[in-house]
């Protein structure tokens, strides 16, 4: 379903944009993908909405045989990539599974700031991306994935969620869509 609208108190989660992850081959170039979420980002600052930047440290206890969590990872791996130009006033959650909810204070953060709705961008569509908008959905916030600013390291993954998955549980449109639906700046 294409987005529509986007409440008052809306909130940007952007998904494992760090170093590490970045690294990795994706369907959709990462540059691309970051320079998005920072659009985003910037936009949700400028209208003092919530911006929630979530990495990734690890997995949680038991079988983390794949590739990312194998073995040590370099110094740098869970550090956010700098074009997301992180402010004061972010917030930020550090998980050790594949979505943002679970073990993490996110849900907790977003309520105290009466967040209704959240926006999604990052990697990867159909692991972080798809694990968070189904708990957000579960936990009875609006759901947007920002399509445009989303991709996965498995194109068919990536196009499942979008043909199978999101239409179950969320709204999509694409960046420039979403910052043309957000609430006015405050005034100054």
């Amino acid at each position: 379903m294409t987005a529509t609208t986007i409440d008052p108190r809306t909130a940007l989660v952007v998904i494992d944009l760090q170093r590490g992850i970045v690294a990795l081959p994706t369907a959709h170039p990462a540059r691309e993908i970051v320079a998005r979420a920072a659009k985003l980002a910037a936009a949700f600052r400028e209208r003092g909405l919530p911006v929630v930047l979530v990495n990734v440290a690890g997995g949680p206890p038991g079988r983390n045989e794949g590739p990312a969590m194998s073995g040590s990872l370099p110094a740098d791996w869970t550090e956010l990539v700098d074009e997301l130009d992180v402010q004061d006033g972010d917030i930020r959650i550090t998980k050790l599974q594949w979505g943002a909810f679970h073990g993490t204070a996110l849900d907790l953060e977003l309520r105290r700031r009466g967040v209704t709705q959240i926006v999604l961008a990052g990697i990867s569509t159909s692991i972080g991306v798809e694990s968070t908008a189904r708990a957000a959905h579960e936990h009875g916030y609006h759901v947007t994935v920002a399509a445009d600013a989303v991709t996965d390291t498995d194109a068919e993954s990536h196009a499942h969620a979008f043909a199978k998955i999101f239409p179950r549980l969320a709204e999509t449109a694409g960046t420039d869509e979403i910052i043309a639906l957000l609430p006015a700046a405050p005034a100054a």
